[in-house]
């Protein structure tokens, strides 16, 4: 039988009340209820990136480099607008070259400030790559290697290669994902060697260094500096025994964003204990930031369409859904909302309203697994009003379901 996966119950929150939402976002929103068209969009406050982003890069050491993770949010305004606060970008595939360099334009003779990073990269991807000359393709294979060194000789050049591992332990405690388990992504730690030797024999290909990413939603600063610590004496000897110079370790992304009750990353703390670790000269340590640059940049905000009750239990509907914001039916995390009312409603409609109750809110496919919140109370909700989603500045429009029933995509904004 198949399970449906529903977010978990909200119970006993309530909704956020309508101040959480900035001044400049709820003007913005009603602006565009004035529209006939129901509203169904993404509004993104590129200053709060921005925010983050210096925040960050003024609390590490000259060696450390901020690359950001195109895959979190790629809206093309959001990246132009980050740039100048970042060192570089982390891309997965040709769109998002494309989207990094428009954002990130390139200096000739001077590599591209891209890493590159994906468990199964083909030639079309591989290719576009090494024509863009990125400062850094992250290996998954020893088959890549040899891909990467084939197109690179056909190209003329030589391409830039870390080699990205999947450690069999990290001895740091805290919130981090340890290694060791079985995955897609990277080469097992007991195969480097053998990996390394041959790599070092490619033609074509510069081995500059290693990419690890074995942290994810980390909340915890000190364990993360650990970590970072740890990624670092790990390359150097690995590098010594494989007889090559490093120049490159990227620790991938892995800092955690709070929700409700829990403990923001202490940046400042990070920075300190990063700055005590001990990094060869010449060696630039990459930190591959996304959803923590951009989750509370943006708002994901969908019009009430209906409000109706089924058995006991009422139902607020919206023009939008998964197609729009899948969030909260991937992670099993409750993710709250806010009720924005909107004025105005035709003399000879009915007005749909639910008071003091919980409710459920669900979009418009025709699926029950199109349900974003449950069991939330709210004051008043109302047909025409809306629900706005906060946090939603990353992994919201692009991991959406935007073709299942081939409703309109929802709109992106930029304040």
């Amino acid at each position: 039988m198949l399970s449906i996966q529903l977010p978990p119950s909200s119970a006993p929150r309530s909704v956020y009340p309508v101040d959480v939402l900035p001044g400049e976002v709820r003007a913005r929103l009603l602006e565009m209820t004035r529209d006939e068209s129901p509203v169904s969009t993404y509004v993104y406050d590129a200053s709060v990136a921005i925010g983050r982003a210096r925040q960050l890069r003024e609390a590490l050491p000259d060696w450390a480099a901020v690359y950001y993770a195109v895959k979190a949010n790629s809206f093309p305004a959001l990246l132009g607008a980050l740039a100048p606060h970042i060192d570089g970008f982390e891309v997965a595939s040709r769109a998002e070259v494309e989207l990094a360099l428009e954002a990130l334009p390139v200096t000739d003779g001077v590599p591209a400030p891209l890493v590159a990073a994906g468990p199964a990269k083909s030639v079309p991807v591989l290719t576009s790559l090494i024509r863009a000359g990125v400062e850094a393709i992250n290996a998954e294979s020893l088959l890549e290697l040899h891909r990467i060194s084939r197109i690179a000789q056909r190209e003329g050049v030589r391409a830039r290669v870390a080699l990205r591992v999947n450690p069999a332990e990290i001895p740091v405690s805290g919130s981090l994902h340890m290694g060791g388990e079985p995955s897609q992504f990277g080469v097992a730690e007991p195969d480097v060697p053998a990996v390394l030797r041959e790599a070092l024999g490619l033609p074509a290909v510069e081995l500059i260094g290693f990419h690890i990413h074995a942290a994810s939603n980390n909340l915890d600063a000190e364990a993360h500096a650990a970590y970072l610590r740890w990624c670092v004496e790990w390359s150097v000897r690995a590098a010594q025994e494989a007889g090559f110079t490093l120049r490159h370790v990227d620790i991938g992304g892995g800092i955690g964003v709070a929700f409700e009750g829990e403990k923001e990353f202490d940046v400042a703390r990070f920075g300190e204990l990063a700055a005590a670790v001990e990094v060869p000269p010449g060696v630039k340590v990459v930190l591959e930031p996304g959803r923590f640059l951009v989750a509370d940049c943006g708002w994901y905000a969908a019009e009430v369409t209906d409000v109706k009750t089924s058995y006991g239990e009422t139902f607020v509907v919206l023009r939008g859904g998964i197609n729009h914001f899948q969030l909260p039916t991937s992670w099993d995390i409750v993710h709250n909302i806010a009720v924005l009312p909107v004025p105005g409603w035709p003399e000879s409609c009915p007005r749909p309203t639910a008071e003091d109750t919980r409710v459920t809110v669900v979009g418009e496919l025709c699926t029950p697994e199109d349900t974003l919140l449950r069991d939330v109370r709210v004051d008043r909700v109302r047909a025409g009003d809306l629900v706005v989603f906060p946090y939603a500045g990353s992994y919201g429009w692009e991991f959406a379901m935007h073709r299942f029933l081939g409703h309109p995509v929802a709109e992106r904004h930029l304040i």
